[in-house]
């Protein structure tokens, strides 16, 4: 049911949505060079590696790293506010069509990020498909502390079902986890 529900959900989202969207691309073109699409690598289900797609919020040349290691003049002043709003996660519905990802799930993290990959193996998470919001995202945990993230991310494996996704879906349209990512601002280096 699951799959079925993503599946409807993310069809409908880009059916109607599809202009929003490509009025966004274009702000991203003009406002800054590069591709309007970022994609990257990331883990997914059962360790499985896949390209994660979403708007380029940071200049092109930005070291791949994960966000919290970021310097904050990276974020472009436009990719701030599709960041603070979660909007650079809108390609991402093409991830979970193409079924590399769910609408709800752990995040889906950088392979470069060993700690939080050993953490997830060992505690089972990667035994279902990572999500566009999750249980941490709407808790307010970032990818800055492995462990912790590691382990409520295995908390939403051992008690995931359909009702708890909705509450998580609507907690995360209500705006509960949406702020500034954790990027690393001057002076705190």
């Amino acid at each position: 049911m699951k799959r079925a529900l993503d599946v409807a959900t993310c069809a409908l989202f880009v059916a109607l949505f599809w202009p929003v969207l490509l009025a966004i691309i274009v702000a991203i073109k003009l406002h800054s060079p590069g591709k309007a699409i970022f994609a990257q690598p990331r883990v997914g289900q059962n360790g499985r590696l896949f390209t994660c797609y979403k708007l380029r919020t940071m200049y092109s040349g930005t070291a791949n790293l994960p966000t919290h290691q970021v310097q904050a003049s990276a974020v472009t002043s436009l990719g701030e506010i599709l960041r603070r709003f979660k909007i650079d996660e809108l390609p991402q519905l093409w991830n979970v069509l193409l079924g590399d990802m769910s609408l709800v799930g752990p995040r889906p993290c950088l392979p470069s990020q060993t700690e939080l990959v050993e953490a997830r193996k060992r505690l089972g998470v990667f035994a279902v498909r990572p999500g566009i919001t999750g249980l941490a995202q709407v808790s307010g945990v970032d990818m800055s502390d492995a462990n912790r993230l590691a382990e409520i991310d295995a908390q939403y494996v051992r008690t995931q079902n359909f009702v708890g996704d909705l509450r998580l879906v609507w907690a995360t349209l209500r705006g509960q986890g949406v702020g500034v990512d954790q990027v690393v601002r001057s002076g705190n280096t």
